[in-house]
């Protein structure tokens, strides 16, 4: 069997290669995932976000534990902040997720950001649609959690789930920040920490400060080290995951997510034209020069490409 028939046979394998290959911009793998894309759709995909620390990754390995019971398939892309490395292997605090790597219902794969900012990787729009096809009922995007650009996970995520712990002293700048107003669901893990009770309500507060519509973000506190509480907050994703079917908000955020997906495939390849051409003849460097000499100003240099690029 190829590799378009060994994925959708559920060969982990072949998923593996498959999101390898989109990493690597391999133009089989695109033509692969547009033959397919027709049967994308149909998992749900969540993100995960929140400070570094927070037990991120000990949380995504409770909840999939907890899917996994319910007998769901599951996916998680971890997304880290060094290069990617070879096989889909685990960075860090991954390594506690070796278990769940045994288990044929749930596929792991770390991916570098590659200086990507928003804390996502480039090929993690083309994961998930691997995954999907690959036959996951759940995707789960666990962010490296660097701050404010942690607001992209919220055009790819049909949830998302915002991680806080108690006494880490960025919660009210992170309010302030407006980092939490992506989130559709809190957690606050370590909720044996004193000050739990303290955050909880930091967050309640805000949240009356900013209702939004006709759903308001429950907040609730777990403990995923002691796998404590961790099937409400399963709950209350469920909860939202039914709100967004039901009043067709699912269908609103799926559009707006692929829009941006359609912007930043553009961008990228007008970006790639953009540098074939200009470093043909040493344009680009040609117009620094000039610039920094001040015989020429960085919008004519702009509109020097831009003609470039029209031709």
């Amino acid at each position: 069997m190829n590799i378009e028939e060994r994925l959708l046979a559920g060969d982990k394998r072949a998923c593996a290669r498959l999101i390898s290959m989109l990493e690597n911009r391999d133009e089989e793998a695109v033509s692969i995932i547009k033959k397919l894309f027709h049967r994308t759709g149909n998992a749900y995909v969540i993100g995960i976000t929140g400070p570094p620390g927070s037990g991120k990754s000990t949380l995504t390995d409770r909840l999939t534990k907890q899917l996994r019971a319910r007998g769901k398939k599951v996916g998680i892309l971890a997304i880290d902040p060094t290069s990617p490395f070879s096989g889909g292997a685990i960075l860090g605090d991954r390594i506690r997720m070796n278990d769940l790597a045994l288990d044929k219902g749930v596929f792991i794969r770390s991916m570098g950001t590659r200086g990507f900012l928003g804390g996502i990787s480039k090929a993690t729009w083309g994961a998930v649609k691997v995954l999907d096809i690959y036959g996951c009922d759940y995707i789960f995007i666990e962010t490296v959690g660097v701050g404010q650009s942690e607001v992209d996970i919220v055009k790819m995520a049909d949830t998302v789930l915002m991680v806080m712990v108690p006494n880490m002293g960025d919660d009210i700048q992170a309010i302030k920040a407006g980092i939490m107003e992506i989130a559709d669901v809190f957690a606050i893990n370590k909720s044996d920490l004193d000050g739990a009770d303290k955050t909880k309500l930091e967050i309640e507060m805000n949240l009356d400060l900013n209702e939004k519509s006709d759903y308001r973000p429950p907040v609730v506190k777990v403990s995923a080290i002691k796998n404590e509480d961790i099937d409400v907050l399963l709950g209350k994703l469920v909860d939202h995951e039914n709100y967004q079917k039901s009043t067709g908000h699912l269908h609103e955020t799926r559009i707006r997510n692929l829009k941006a997906e359609i912007l930043q495939l553009t961008e990228e390849e007008l970006l790639r034209l953009i540098m074939d051409r200009t470093n043909k003849g040493g344009l680009i460097d040609d117009l620094a020069v000039k610039v920094e000499k001040r015989e020429m100003d960085p919008y004519t240099a702009k509109e020097a490409i831009v003609s470039l690029v029209k031709e």
